[in-house]
């Protein structure tokens, strides 16, 4: 295959690649606590098809490749709900949830109970505080969660005084990047990347983060990539009917 097309066909790799990261971003628009993606390419040099009788060294053709997804980890805009059970972080910690799979991480605080009473997120995994899930009671009521994450309620009818429910676990991490992405929004931690308690970050009772994605940017994104995906489409096909044409007229020459 010819270096026009293989370079091509390199760039329109990675363009599909692209456009799967929008799309996944633009469907995510709306889901609490989301954190958007982006591509990151690199040049790929290599020499281009040759012979060894020639003189001098070939020039190097450039590819595009696929180098990995990088995750913009900035905080979203706030709303405020009045749901005593959501909550947003102020900082850059996470909520830890338990998943049958382990300990996973997320900003995504639209929490609520289960028919246990236990505190969990909105697939029904165990919001974790930190001695463990968070349990209610069936006569709790006037829950109030504190800016460190305390969670206290008034019990029954008659007394005043608030009773202890737990406090929410917030972990950090010294690379956010090596986080990777479980589905369910949630993020696990690698092996070496250990999750830290977070003392720095705040939490907000009656308000939840929302995506941070740039639903305008993105749709534009798509659409850059999908008329570029066009051009260079366009592009191979012109260079084949070049060819093509380059064959008939050599065919057509008088012996």
């Amino acid at each position: 295959m010819e270096n026009t097309s293989l370079i091509a066909l390199s760039r329109q790799v990675s363009l599909e690649r692209q456009l799967d990261v929008v799309a996944n971003n633009v469907a995510n628009a709306s889901t609490a606590g989301y954190k958007s993606d982006s591509t990151l390419f690199e040049e790929f040099l290599r020499s281009g098809a040759h012979e060894d009788n020639f003189v001098g060294q070939d020039r190097r053709v450039s590819y595009v490749q696929d180098r990995g997804t990088i995750r913009d980890f900035a905080a979203g805009p706030t709303e405020r709900t009045g749901g005593p059970l959501d909550v947003s972080i102020s900082g850059k910690g996470f909520f830890s949830v338990q998943t049958p799979a382990g300990e996973r991480y997320t900003r995504d605080g639209s929490f609520q109970l289960n028919a246990q009473g236990q505190l969990v997120n909105s697939s029904g995994y165990l919001v974790l505080g930190t001695n463990g899930p968070i349990t209610f009671q069936q006569t709790d009521h006037d829950i109030k969660i504190s800016e460190d994450g305390t969670i206290t309620v008034l019990e029954g009818t008659t007394t005043q005084q608030d009773s202890l429910r737990g406090k929410l676990k917030l972990s950090s991490f010294s690379n956010l990047q090596q986080l990777q992405k479980q589905g369910s929004n949630l993020f696990s931690a690698p092996p070496g990347l250990a999750a830290q308690p977070d003392l720095k970050s705040t939490v907000n009772q009656g308000f939840i983060e929302k995506s941070n994605v740039n639903a305008v940017a993105e749709m534009s994104r798509m659409l850059e990539i999908t008329r570029t995906y066009q051009s260079i489409s366009n592009l191979i096909q012109q260079h084949a009917d070049l060819r093509k044409n380059a064959i008939q007229s050599l065919a057509d020459v008088p012996n």
